[in-house]
């Protein structure tokens, strides 16, 4: 990756990208969400209250996610934060395929105990589960800093 000038995303800047994600999503759905089924979906146990939490719970996350990772190579708040996600062989953007893939291991990642998010911390790319199974990697620029300070010679 150093001949392109970016370096594998650890596992805290992918975590607070997670938080931007999360807090988006909550931002936009909950208000439409509770226009449609009231303020009992909040305290609701159901895993699904309706047709439209589905869709905009379940189905449009989905769709979103995967077109933002092949269209701009980042979600919101990867994107916030300089990040990446790569096809890991070629270092370009991502199919569809890849990003159903990687969606999907999510889930696999997170069923023990999450360890396949863990991971992200512990693999010498920076690879969850999810991204080794669609063949994906997380990057950002090395260079990311604010130029450094330097005065003229007086």
């Amino acid at each position: 990756m150093d001949e392109l000038g970016v370096e594998y995303a650890g596992f805290w800047v992918r975590v607070v990208a997670t938080i931007i994600d999360t807090l988006l999503l909550m931002i936009i759905s909950y208000p439409i969400l509770i226009s449609i089924y009231g303020w009992a979906y909040l305290r609701s146990e159901k895993i699904v209250a309706g047709p439209a939490d589905l869709l905009i719970t379940w189905i449009l996350p989905v769709v979103a996610a995967i077109w933002f990772w092949s269209q701009k190579q980042a979600t919101p708040g990867k994107a916030a934060l300089s990040l990446r996600v790569l096809d890991a062989d070629s270092g370009k953007s991502l199919s569809i395929g890849q990003g159903l893939g990687r969606y999907l291991g999510y889930f696999i990642s997170v069923i023990p105990l999450g360890l396949g998010l863990i991971w992200v911390g512990l693999d010498r790319k920076k690879q969850g589960w999810h991204d080794k199974l669609a063949r994906t990697v997380v990057v950002r620029a090395k260079k990311r800093g604010p130029e450094p300070v330097r005065f003229p010679q007086a």
